[in-house]
């Protein structure tokens, strides 16, 4: 295991630029997870730690060795790609241990490490089948099991759960989690995800246009976003935002322009009553809850989260009181304001 650091990494394709000067200290023993929409630079990010992109400017730190032209087979890391990138005529067992086996490792050693990477990964009854016989959820776990074997400073992971139905998401991101917690090994991991990154974190970094938005452990993001882009874009459903002056309030902070509320930070009152006023459009029913959206005038489009046994229905007129100390004030650059 080891710590690693990055200090003003740039990354450059010709005259556009797409890593714009990250700096980030992931701890030893660390989970972070870059999170961030499509394009932000997440992978990108990942792969220039990986080695498998050049690093335009800056430095990359692997504990207190500077890796940054170091070639990939030296900078001691394994990397999980979303493609299970399993060889199809192997099994299981020859799957995981090929790394070691290429290595010139002896054979003795090399079933010791993958007995225990199987142990580790619940892989054990699997063994000696071949890739097409297993779930998707199984085949990742081969994946995962592959770079186990190999002992590396930290592990890398580029949206590994992408390609898995909703179901098998739920299990792998407790086996990722349990994983971490069994090897407390160093991860870098790469989602679009934000749930993802919610569960999975020790701290996530938000990227925005190959910049880092905030970095934070989740219930410091989700508590106190430092920007709107945050804000929107961590919690589900997103935080609302509406224009400050639709909202009655008798006091706020100065310089506010817009006010954020979570869906579930948001009581139903009598018409009249509240901040805000809103008429329902539409009821999404999620069994133990329902999302309410309404209609608010100037406000726009407000979602509100309540219980599912709600008797309110399409075109009724409710108001809306945001809990005590759960707004969120941003002024007229994006950032928060402390109120």
């Amino acid at each position: 295991m080891s710590s690693i650091t990055l200090k003003a990494v740039e990354k450059w394709y010709g005259a556009v630029q797409v890593i714009k000067g990250v700096d980030l200290e992931i701890e030893e023993g660390e989970f972070v997870i870059f999170v961030g929409p499509s394009g932000c630079g997440k992978s990108t990010l990942l792969r220039m730690i990986a080695g498998l992109e050049e690093t335009s400017r800056g430095q990359i730190m692997i504990g207190q060795r500077d890796a940054t032209a170091e070639p990939p087979s030296k900078r001691g890391l394994a990397m999980v790609f979303q493609s299970y990138a399993l060889y199809p005529h192997m099994s299981v067992r020859d799957n995981v241990g090929f790394p070691l086996k290429s290595a010139g490792l002896p054979k003795a050693e090399i079933d010791a490490k993958v007995e225990e990477a199987a142990q580790v990964l619940k892989l054990g009854e699997y063994l000696d089948r071949r890739p097409k016989d297993l779930s998707g959820g199984q085949r990742q776990r081969v994946a995962i099991g592959r770079s186990i074997v190999r002992d590396p400073t930290a592990f890398l992971f580029d949206e590994p759960l992408s390609n898995l139905d909703a179901a098998l998401r739920v299990e792998m991101r407790y086996e990722i989690a349990k994983l971490h917690q069994t090897l407390k090994s160093t991860m870098i991991y790469v989602t679009h995800d934000q749930v993802e990154a919610m569960t999975l974190a020790d701290r996530i970094v938000v990227l925005e246009f190959g910049k880092i938005a905030q970095v934070g452990t989740p219930r410091e993001l989700y508590e106190r976003p430092a920007n709107l882009f945050v804000a929107q874009f961590i919690g589900s459903p997103r935080m609302n935002v509406v224009p400050f002056g639709t909202v009655k309030l008798d006091k706020a902070p100065s310089g506010v322009v817009s006010a954020g509320m979570r869906p579930e930070h948001i009581d139903v009152v009598e018409s009249g009553g509240g901040h805000l006023q809103g008429t329902v459009d539409v009821l999404e029913y999620l069994g133990a809850d329902t999302y309410l959206i309404l209609s608010c005038g100037d406000a726009g489009q407000v979602t509100v989260r309540v219980n599912g046994t709600t008797e309110l229905v399409p075109g009724d007129t409710v108001g809306l009181q945001v809990q005590d100390g759960m707004f969120h004030f941003f002024n007229g650059n994006g950032l928060a304001i402390s109120d």
